[in-house]
This record gives C-alpha cells, sequence and structure tokens, in this order.
C-alpha cells in the first residue's frame, strides 16, 4: 500500500469516475486501474463495487475512505507545517473577525510596527471557523478570533473578555436607558449575525421553561415563525451565541433575524427593524442612527481568543503578545499575562 494507491482511490471515491480520477490525478485510466486493482489485492478487500452504475463503493469501501480521507488530509497538515518549520515566512499572517478590526486591532499593530521596524505584516478577515483551516494550511500564522475551539493541532489563549453593549434605533423608547436589562429586550426583534456558533457540547440536554418579558411562561423555541425572519430551535438556540446570552437568563427573544454579518445588522438597526448586541468596541459605528446602552448583566460578554499551531509558533508571535499586553497595560484593561506553548 502506497500514497498513489491511496490518492488515486480518495479520487474515485469523491468523483465516482475512473475517467474524471485519472484526470484529476494525471494518469491513464489503466494506470489508475491497475493502481486501485493492486490496492484491493494488498488488502485482500474488495473496496469498489465495478458492476453498478454510477460507480460507488462497497461497505468496506466506504468505511475505509472515511478514516483514510482524514489520515490523509492529516498528512497533507504535516507536510506543510514541516516546511514552514524549516523556512518560516518572514510576513507575520494574522488573521481577524470583523468587530476585532473595530476594536484595539489596529493600535496594537502599530505597537507592534514601531516596535519591530522590519516586521512584515499582513491581515486577513476571517471567520473564527475558518481561521482554523487557514492555520492548518499556512494562509495565517496566527488569528483573533472570538470562540474557543477543540482541536488537536491548535492552541489558544484567552486575551481577554469584552461586555456586549444592546444596539437599538435613535427613535427606540429604551434608546437613552443607560443601563439595560435582557428582560426588557426580549419583546424585541433580535438580529443575529454570527457566522460561527457555540460547540454542541453548550446543548442543555433539556429544554428549559422560559419566562417572556410579559411574565408569561414558554418553552426556548416556541415563538412564532414569520417568512424569514423565525424563531429557532432549542439546539439552535444554545448554540447561536446571542441567543445563549439570553437562555443563560431563561429568556426567549419575541422574534429573530438572521443576516450575513455584522455590519448588515448593524444597519438593519440603524434603520429601525430591530435590535442587537454587540462588543463595546463597536459602539462608535453609526452613532447617528443607533444608541448603543451599557448592559447590567457582568457576565453577558464575548471573549477575545488568540489561537496558533501547537507544533510551530511563528517567530514573531512573541512580539504581537507583548505588544498586545502592552496596549491593554495603556488601556487599564484586565487581563491575565500567557504565551504560547512552544514559543521560540
Amino acid at each position: 500500500m502506497d500514497l498513489k494507491q491511496l490518492n488515486a482511490f480518495i479520487a474515485v471515491a469523491e468523483l465516482r469516475s475512473f475517467s474524471a480520477a485519472a484526470t484529476k490525478i494525471g494518469l491513464s485510466q489503466p494506470s489508475l486501474s491497475r493502481l486501485l486493482k493492486q490496492l484491493e489485492t494488498d488488502m485482500g478487500v474488495m473496496l469498489i463495487d465495478r458492476y453498478h452504475r454510477p460507480l460507488h463503493l462497497t461497505e468496506a469501501g466506504t468505511f475505509f475512505y472515511d478514516k483514510i480521507s482524514t489520515i490523509l488530509t492529516e498528512m497533507d497538515t504535516v507536510v506543510g507545517m514541516t516546511q514552514r518549520l524549516s523556512a518560516p515566512s518572514s510576513a507575520l499572517n494574522i488573521g481577524f473577525v470583523p468587530s476585532i478590526l473595530y476594536g484595539l486591532l489596529p493600535e496594537i499593530i502599530a505597537t507592534l510596527k514601531q516596535s519591530n521596524p522590519e516586521i512584515d505584516v499582513n491581515l486577513k478577515d476571517i471567520s473564527s471557523y475558518q481561521q482554523i483551516e487557514a492555520l492548518k494550511s499556512g494562509d495565517i500564522d496566527i488569528g483573533f478570533g472570538r470562540f474557543a475551539h477543540q482541536d488537536p493541532w491548535i492552541q489558544q489563549i484567552l486575551l481577554r473578555h469584552e461586555r456586549y453593549v444592546v444596539a437599538l434605533p435613535k427613535a427606540h423608547p429604551l434608546a437613552n436607558v443607560r443601563e439595560q436589562r435582557l428582560i426588557d429586550l426580549a419583546n424585541n426583534r433580535l438580529i443575529l449575525y454570527h457566522q460561527t456558533h457555540l460547540p454542541v457540547s453548550t446543548v442543555p440536554e433539556t429544554v428549559p421553561e422560559t419566562v417572556s418579558s410579559t411574565g408569561t411562561h414558554k418553552t426556548l423555541g416556541q415563538n412564532k415563525k414569520n417568512t424569514s425572519h423565525h424563531q429557532v430551535s432549542a439546539t439552535e438556540q444554545v448554540k447561536e451565541p446571542l441567543l445563549y446570552l439570553f437562555a443563560q437568563y431563561g429568556i426567549s427573544p419575541f422574534m429573530t433575524t438572521t443576516v450575513s454579518d455584522l455590519q448588515v445588522a448593524l444597519g438593519l438597526v440603524a434603520a429601525g427593524e430591530g435590535i442587537t448586541l454587540v462588543p463595546a468596541s463597536l459602539k462608535t459605528v453609526r452613532t447617528e442612527q443607533i444608541s448603543y446602552q451599557r448592559l447590567i448583566h457582568e457576565n453577558v460578554t464575548s471573549p477575545i481568543y488568540l489561537h496558533t499551531l501547537k507544533d510551530f509558533v511563528h517567530p514573531n508571535i512573541p512580539d504581537l503578545l507583548r505588544a498586545t499586553y502592552h496596549v491593554y497595560e495603556q488601556r487599564g484593561i484586565t487581563y491575565r499575562r500567557q504565551k504560547f506553548e512552544s514559543q521560540r
């Protein structure tokens, strides 16, 4: 069994065509067939059912594909990491989610460049979820995100927690209330914008009973549907970050609207189409149309994580961390100093 045989099998399994698979991996069809036959002979197992159209895998072939494709993906990751370890890029490629850019990231990068004038920094707008694959592929060296990740290839540190504020249209009855409670916001349309959701492990086994702001009892997920605006199921609620914040207090918003990103969400708030919660660093956006008010709940926060590979830490990452902590100290922000394992 060798890599050529395995790659030939993966191509056939994914394309369900000998001719398409041969073209993809740059072999003649007879050569591809010989590789696959030799693989099956070596294993003593028939992997591909050649007697039906369209072509499909045997039960054993399906099992083998599921397992071996994961192993080959990890092998590609290891090869890429090894290459980067032997010849690290001089540039520091940093992934970030948009809400981080509205906060202290520009100041952190300016501080980093001031102390390291020769450093070359590339910033890439990329979601928290996509940052994990981007780290493995080498597209980025480090990522600023809002979500914890469980991945054997990744290490992360929590930089700090940022308080959420409520964003309301200027004409909203609560627009001038300086301290807001989630229960008082429950009868509004809540605009959701996160592309990354909380891990499934946060979903409770039972759906809690909630109390609406009118005092009536209902179960999470029992709200009205309204075309594209709907109340999501209990599982979706606790996985969606903003709904999870409400659910922590036993509250289920009356109606939700899901949009593609945070900027669209704030645009809808400005247009009077609903309210949303955003990290406090965004309270300077669209201030002519939006009122940002403090939430009294101290645990309604959005974490900021920094994550990179476990086995390869770019040489400039310690400098980035020092710049980050320097800015936090200048701003009087509470944090706990940490460093990544394998920092050189």
